[in-house]
């Protein structure tokens, strides 16, 4: 297999260490140690396209202080102080504010909304008075969805819909789901409630999910322990069925729309037209091949026309709704991945495709709007590199003429005013921490807000470098990141420490602050390990070819890319081949498990968490997705069932789970052990947080992560 180390750039990208850091990371400031990260600026957001915000001390005292844009610098026009906002809520009987309020936001120049006391308020920066806009009530409201046009609130109490204090629906419970993410959260499915562009109709999910297998979660509080049972659609069984309503507040009136059989589709991507006439909805069949951008008239729910369809022998996953243009209301945009990579496209509601709107070997990230003169648009793209983020202006009509406005190398996030007039930049690099300006659509640096100095300068670090790797198709390049231990001297070897993901959706490597890694990565770098992670085929912002490739196999080809990784390694005379360990979560897990047990003797030791183990416990959404029904491809179950692998494990492998899982559920794990057990394997070492669920958070992942790294010390040291 033909290996080569590309530098990227032309330079290894090294983090530095200067003469003089002595200092060692503990395991808490590792793990939760948030001010050892490069600091931002809170609360920072743009009032209009000439003004900006962020909280900053003014005489010792917090306040909201609002900046003027001009020509050569940036200067403070005014503030608005915690004793101004207190007193307006005074004078309408409310409590007093000791602190500045959360959740502030500029809604127009003349003010901003915030949360105090369960409650959002108006504050008049000119009148120096507050309103109240809603009551918001956390113990009763969950999933709130708020129309700030018409201060309307929609929300959900025991599985119903309810708005402004009104039920909507009474069928909610036993099965039955209104008003929340529905299959599974996939296809950038987030919420279930979508409000008109006037705040006076909802658009709303109901699931019934009775028809899907329970499973269960153990609570352990209760004497004897209680389980909460959810219903969880795996591969190849029964799916839930979803409809969408529409709620008219003014009449209080509810249609569904007629989106039609079968039952068992996806319904995605709801997106309201203008003038809130017609909802749009992005329709895919379940075998997640096809796709039809079906029409609905809103007043009686009938189904009007498909204004095109997209297929794929793979799979399509639409991911963003619908962008109407403001001065053409019979055009929008929308995002595909037809041409191979994720790209821009107009269409007219009639279905006509009017032309491409970017185009190339590269993603697009985001799209931040168009110009004021509406002649080009703005987006955030990977142009330059598969792990950089630039922002761009593209020609509205021709999608050649493409302009890079940011310069640096690194990842730019971008927060454009609300006319993309100015955009604030919010920039990292693996050699800047973290650099906060404000840049014209031109490019030009109009001022830098904040530029932070290395947090870790006090602590000895090890180097750091990113490339590439040919895989193993003699073409494809493979970005790798890899951390050098502390005091590192070539004439020594080193145990080595392969964490992973390599799955779809995700992205390890970037050109930011670490590289993207955490710093539990330099806290094994410290403790003497070599710290690897290849970002494989399969993983994300690399094209449809590039992630679609491990279709119908989920695990074999990921092995591939990552044993080039593993050559690499052995290619270097200071890493030690016989002190080889991995490690992931999730996929990461699965991936972990399968090459601890499918490429035996690779690695001496595994950490797994919450592995996938076999696919037809997963869910329905997911797998079928990338791996077909278990009917369609039973070869593929089979081949990655790591059920069928537990009697060749060799080394020593941990599995983690939380206990509450419920994503990867926790039958997965405990399969494997019960099978581990059967074979008389004495190899595999188990651990679960009993009330945690896909992934451990807050103080107790500081427990999982001394525990990880006990066990590579443990048996690599």
């Amino acid at each position: 297999m033909k290996k080569t180390l590309s530098l990227f750039l032309g330079f290894i990208l090294l983090f530095s260490v200067a003469n003089g850091q002595d200092k060692m990371l503990t395991m808490r400031e590792a793990i939760a140690g948030y001010n050892l990260y490069p600091s931002g600026l809170s609360q920072l957001q743009w009032v209009d396209d000439e003004h900006y915000s962020y909280l900053d001390t003014l005489d010792g005292e917090k306040v909201i202080a609002i900046f003027e844009i001009e020509s050569t610098n940036n200067g403070l026009s005014t503030y608005v102080k915690r004793a101004d906002i207190e007193s307006g809520l005074l004078s309408i009987s409310e409590d007093s504010l000791p602190t500045l309020p959360r959740g502030v936001r500029w809604m127009n120049t003349n003010g901003f909304r915030f949360y105090h006391n369960s409650q959002y308020f108006f504050y008049n920066r000119n009148t120096k008075t507050v309103k109240k806009l809603i009551d918001y009530k956390p113990g009763e409201m969950s999933h709130a969805d708020i129309a700030w046009e018409s201060n309307n609130v929609a929300y959900v109490n025991e599985d119903n819909l309810w708005v402004n204090g009104e039920q909507v629906t009474t069928d909610g419970g036993k099965g039955i789901v209104y008003a929340q993410a529905v299959h599974r959260s996939e296809f950038g499915i987030t919420n279930g409630t979508f409000w008109s562009d006037k705040g006076d109709m909802l658009a709303f999910y109901r699931m019934d999910e009775s028809m899907v297998t329970e499973y269960p979660l153990y609570h352990l509080g209760s004497k004897p322990a209680t389980a909460d049972m959810i219903r969880y659609p795996v591969a190849g069984d029964k799916s839930h069925h979803v409809t969408v309503g529409i709620y008219n507040v003014n009449t209080q009136n509810v249609t569904y729309l007629q989106t039609g059989e079968p039952k068992e589709q996806f319904l995605t991507n709801i997106s309201w037209g203008t003038k809130g006439k017609y909802v749009y909805i992005a329709v895919v069949n379940r075998g997640q091949n096809h796709m039809w951008l079906k029409q609905f008239d809103v007043a009686t729910g009938a189904y009007v026309k498909t204004l095109f369809e997209e297929t794929h022998e793979k799979y399509v996953e639409p991911e963003h709704g619908l962008t109407f243009l403001k001065e053409k209301e019979d055009q929008f945009i929308w995002w595909s991945e037809r041409d191979g990579y994720t790209h821009l496209y107009l269409y007219n509601t009639e279905g006509k495709l009017i032309r491409e709107l970017t185009k190339g070997s590269w993603e697009v990230i985001d799209f931040h709007g168009f110009s004021d003169d509406s002649k080009s648009f703005f987006i955030t793209s990977t142009k330059e590199s598969p792990i950089n983020r630039d922002l761009y202006e593209v020609s509205f009509s021709n999608c050649k003429k493409i302009k890079r406005i940011t310069s640096n190398e690194g990842t730019h996030r971008v927060n454009p005013s609300p006319n993309n007039k100015n955009f604030i930049d919010d920039f990292s690099s693996t050699i800047i921490p973290r650099e906060i300006r404000v840049l014209g659509t031109g490019g030009q640096n109009i001022g830098v807000l904040k530029s932070v100095e290395n947090p870790l300068k006090e602590y000895k670090l090890g180097a750091m470098e990113i490339g590439t790797l040919t895989a193993n198709d003699g073409k494809t390049d493979l970005y790798y990141r890899l951390f050098k231990p502390i005091d590192f001297d070539a004439t020594k070897k080193y145990p080595v420490v392969v964490y992973l993901y390599n799955g779809p959706h995700a992205q390890m490597i970037n050109n930011r602050w670490l590289g993207g890694a955490n710093m539990w990565f330099q806290y094994m770098a410290q403790q003497g390990f070599v710290v690897f992670t290849i970002d494989g085929r399969g993983s994300a912002n690399r094209g449809f070819e590039f992630e679609s490739a491990i279709f119908r196999q989920c695990g074999t080809l990921e092995m591939e890319d990552q044993l080039t990784g593993v050559e690499f390694l052995k290619s270097q005379p200071w890493v030690d081949a016989d002190r080889m360990g991995i490690h992931g979560w999730s996929y990461g897990g699965f991936m972990t498990t399968s090459l601890m047990t499918r490429k035996p003797g690779t690695f001496q030791v595994g950490v797994a968490g919450g592995p996938v183990i076999d696919w037809r416990y997963y869910e329905i959404m997911y797998t079928e997705r990338y791996m077909d029904t278990p009917e369609e491809n039973p070869e593929g179950y089979k081949d990655n069932n790591l059920l069928n692998y537990v009697d060749k494990l060799q080394g020593k492998l941990l599995m983690i789970h939380g206990g509450q899982d419920n994503v990867v559920l926790w039958q997965h794990s405990l399969m494997y052990l019960q099978k581990n057990i059967q074979s008389g394997n004495a190899n595999l070492d188990y651990f679960v947080y009993p009330h945690h669920p896909h992934n451990v958070g807050g103080m107790d992942r500081v427990h999982l992560y001394q525990k990880v790294t006990d066990y590579f010390m443990l048996y690599l040291k």
